[in-house]
């Protein structure tokens, strides 16, 4: 099949999913609770292969070779974050070095995390869509007064994700630059 537009500017972009966390308040792993038929890892991991955008990297952490195993057999790369417990920062860190690693001229990545069920494979879609048009390098979810992930980032922002710290994720750069966002609704 010939690229098209459309396809050139799917294989343009990657999605790292984060589950490298401890849920040390819920006592077992988040990531494998059940959610209609299936883990909130595995929904989440199925959401991004149906946007079609490669390459897709799971970053885990904290009950890394259970998780491993649960999800062996999903298209994705596997990077697992020996520095989970700084929090989230280190996790976006450990996602773009190897996103990049893979795909050196990748424009732009979506960072997801595994604990939103109600994330769709068209809401990570619309996040591009809006992209296109908006002119803006960073496209953010919104929901109620928020917003958060799923979102888009430009390679432009590259460099602010991987200088990262400490457990505030990417959140940190969009408040401190809400003229560089754009939001796309979060509705369920």
């Amino acid at each position: 099949m010939p690229p098209t537009e459309e396809n050139s500017l799917l294989n343009s972009y990657g999605i790292i999913l984060l589950a490298a966390g401890q849920s040390a308040r819920l006592g077992k792993p988040k990531q494998l609770l059940n959610y209609k038929g299936k883990t909130l890892l595995e929904h989440s991991l199925q959401v991004a292969i149906e946007t079609e955008l490669q390459p897709i990297v799971t970053v885990l952490g904290s009950s890394a070779d259970l998780l491993k195993k649960s999800i062996e057999q999903f298209s994705t790369k596997v990077v697992i974050n020996e520095q989970w417990s700084e929090g989230m920062a280190s996790s976006i860190r450990c996602g773009m070095e190897e996103l990049i690693k893979i795909t050196p001229t990748i424009a732009g990545v979506i960072i997801m995390v595994c604990d939103q069920p109600y994330v769709t494979a068209k809401l990570l879609t619309d996040l591009i869509e809006k992209y296109k048009y908006s002119l803006k390098p960073i496209i953010a979810s919104s929901y109620k007064n928020n917003i958060g992930t799923p979102a888009l980032f430009d390679k432009t922002i590259f460099a602010l994700l991987l200088s990262l710290k400490g457990d505030s994720g990417a959140k940190k750069i969009m408040k401190s630059n809400p003229d560089w966002v754009e939001t796309v609704s979060f509705l369920f």
